[in-house]
């Protein structure tokens, strides 16, 4: 529906279009003109949409921040998974994974070679050397955040560690590249600059998303790209950017008795961190620390 001036803006800031997001919009339908891929209204969360998904980033960073005071040798992903239940329902949120598409847990714990997806159970336990990756979404209210964090469980090999450094360096690289109006693939681009500069892969199959107001929203962000390609980001839009990055070669493959698991199809290390991030008029704002 076309707005007129003195409409009330579409964004529920109950002030008038023309003094809201008349000119926004003026911007976007110009870049549309040039060919430009721009968000629909629906991927530009409200003033209140965004307050809603940063209460639910506090109860999720707060998840990661206990996982990491008690992940140690010897531990089940079980016990992760029976964790992350626990804290989440104190806080009167839900793990957004269970019964997500029939996913049967409530986190994701993916250690070494599995690239993302491992379900966590009894007979899996953490051992000395070990890169465990814990994916975590949390939604309250309606609300979805969405991050992960690599832990290194006790003495890890200097090429483990490294792998898990650098992963992280690729996620702030990834995070500095998305700027307003800039694109998805300047995102790519930078993280996958980065990594191959350092001798590793970025797996392509796998992304970041939208969230926030669902688990996986448009639009989907490649962690290769070209610059100034894909869709225009704009102030409003939340992101999550995960690069996975494989000390060998990219290519990865399904586990086909679950039907959930990724592994790296050579056997190789495989390391992912994860933000959700807030696009805004000046830069972004990570809402996940």
């Amino acid at each position: 529906m076309k707005l007129n001036r003195n409409d009330l803006c579409w964004c529920g800031s109950q002030k008038k279009y023309k003094k809201c997001h008349l000119a926004f919009d003026e911007k976007l339908e110009q870049l549309k003109q040039q060919g430009k891929k721009i968000p629909t209204h629906k991927m530009i969360k409200t003033p209140e949409q965004i307050e809603g998904i940063k209460k639910a980033a506090v109860i999720n960073s707060g998840l990661l921040d206990y996982i990491e005071a008690n992940i140690k040798v010897g531990m089940t992903t079980e016990e992760i998974d029976v964790m992350a239940k626990e804290y989440t329902a104190k806080y009167g949120a839900v793990c957004a994974d269970y019964q997500y598409m029939g996913y049967p847990k409530h986190i994701c714990v993916s250690i070494n070679d599995v690239v993302c997806h491992g379900i966590p159970n009894e007979q899996t336990i953490l051992q000395e050397g070990d890169i465990v990756n814990v994916d975590a979404t949390t939604m309250l209210n309606g609300y979805y955040a969405d991050a992960s964090r690599m832990f290194m469980i006790g003495n890890v090999s200097e090429e483990r560690r490294r792998l898990v450094e650098e992963t992280k360096k690729c996620l702030e690289i990834g995070i500095q590249a998305a700027q307003p109006w800039a694109h998805v693939g300047d995102i790519g681009y930078a993280i996958a600059k980065y990594a191959h500069s350092k001798g590793y892969s970025v797996v392509r199959e796998l992304g970041g998303h939208g969230v926030g107001i669902d688990f996986h929203e448009d639009p989907f962000v490649a962690h290769v790209g070209s610059k100034g390609k894909g869709m225009v980001l704009v102030p409003g839009m939340i992101i999550t950017i995960e690069p996975m990055i494989n000390a060998g070669k990219a290519a990865v493959e399904i586990d086909p008795y679950n039907n959930w698991t990724i592994y790296t199809r050579d056997g190789s290390d495989s390391a992912q961190w994860e933000h959700t991030i807030l696009i805004t008029e000046d830069g972004n704002e990570i809402l996940t620390y």
